[in-house]
């Protein structure tokens, strides 16, 4: 069932609230998204009751949204939410409401936090607190920091992504939809998600990062590093990098061209790297782009999924290697931070992103997620400040989405 609606009787944030209440309403797994740059507000709800699992070959999938781990599943298998139902509205400025299908439920009001307080996996509460501790410790961190460094000088590691957690409580009168809402007003550049998998996980976030994205005939991928605050008046042309930050978005680079390289495609468009904002946020970005019908590479999308997963950007370089040493001192679960998910096969398009500047929701309480590239010439302290400004980008509207 898939509808565009363009006609007025219910505000965006109604709307919203109505794709969130049917959503948990079906006791199944739903999810709703905005791509960057785009006017369009899309949103699934799977018919399925249970989890449903499916392969990488992105090709061969239904229209959906997927969504997988930082770390591997068993089969290399991804949680996927069926588009049984779909839906999109469009948010231009001058459409102030929408028209919604009878199939989705418009409810009075909507109580967040106690819906909220039972949608995360089952978790020990002993188990749970160790978490915290471990991910949100700051000496925890700095030491991890450090740690990245020596491996660095020693020869070990070119680079290394360290993340960590900040939770908050979920404030009493918090509205989901609202926070959606202004994150959506607030982050045009970035792709602003939220997903429900029963028993699995809930999450939200917006994220500035393409994995890969398929469109007709052509792919695209980017390689994004580098992080300081957006300040003064025109930020993008006031804005000066450092080489260790240059050099971080350069490694980034290398490898998605070392990828090709090793799968012998050697016909690509690189351009950049240019400052780009997100957020209050400026990165440095540079994008690729392949012919796959000239190139003779049709699933050139699924195979390049399977080789940039995780990404430099997110793990370090060389990639196993920095995997490994975060696995054995990170000490704590990622989850679905620093995976990646996206819509995919709608409306000939596949749209993959990395799972960042996220949070997840879970015992009435929300995890904030952020890592920060450390090479030889890093900072401990200043890490750390990166990860408080990436972890206010989705914990502002936690802390300020009140009904």
């Amino acid at each position: 069932m898939i509808e565009t609606v363009t006609a007025t009787s219910l505000s965006v944030a109604e709307a919203l609230a109505a794709f969130l209440h049917t959503g948990f309403q079906s006791g199944g797994s739903f999810a709703l998204w905005r791509k960057p740059k785009s006017s369009k507000l899309e949103f699934v709800l799977d018919e399925l009751d249970g989890v449903r699992k499916v392969g990488m070959n992105l090709e061969e999938l239904p229209a959906g949204f997927i969504i997988h781990p930082f770390e591997d599943q068993e089969n290399k298998q991804a949680y996927f939410i069926n588009a049984s139902n779909y839906l999109r509205i469009d948010l231009t400025s001058d459409l102030k409401e929408v028209d919604l299908p009878q199939w989705i439920q418009a409810p009075k009001n909507i109580e967040y936090k106690s819906l909220l307080k039972t949608v995360g996996p089952e978790q020990n509460s002993e188990d749970f607190s160790q978490k915290i501790h471990d991910g949100d410790s700051k000496e925890h961190f700095l030491a991890l920091v450090e740690q990245s460094i020596s491996e660095i000088e020693k020869g070990n590691l070119e680079k290394v992504v360290p993340a960590r957690t900040k939770h908050l409580d979920l404030p009493e009168e918090f509205d989901l939809a609202k926070a959606i809402k202004s994150m959506l007003d607030s982050y045009p550049n970035s792709f602003v998600n939220f997903f429900h998998i029963p028993q699995v996980g809930t999450w939200m976030g917006a994220s500035p990062e393409v994995l890969i994205e398929t469109q007709g005939d052509y792919f695209h991928t980017m390689s994004l590093a580098g992080t300081q605050a957006a300040k003064g008046d025109n930020p993008l042309k006031s804005v000066a990098w450092t080489q260790k930050e240059i050099e971080e978005q350069a490694l980034v680079s290398r490898y998605i061209v070392d990828c090709f390289k090793k799968i012998r495609l050697r016909e690509y468009e690189e351009h950049g790297p240019k400052t780009v904002m997100a957020g209050n946020l400026l990165h440095l970005r540079s994008d690729f782009k392949v012919n796959m019908k000239a190139t003779n590479f049709p699933q050139l999308g699924s195979v390049m999924l399977d080789l940039l997963h995780p990404t430099s950007a997110v793990c370090g370089m060389p990639r196993k290697e920095a995997h490994e040493f975060l696995k054995a001192n990170e000490g704590f679960d990622r989850s679905f931070f620093a995976g990646f998910l996206g819509p995919v096969n709608i409306d000939n398009t596949t749209s993959i992103y990395v799972n960042l500047r996220t949070a997840s929701f879970q015992e009435g309480k929300v995890t904030l997620y952020a890592g920060a590239g450390v090479t030889e010439d890093s900072d401990p302290e200043k890490e750390w400040e990166e990860t408080e400004m990436k972890c206010e980008i989705i914990g502002k509207f936690i802390q300020k989405s009140i009904a």
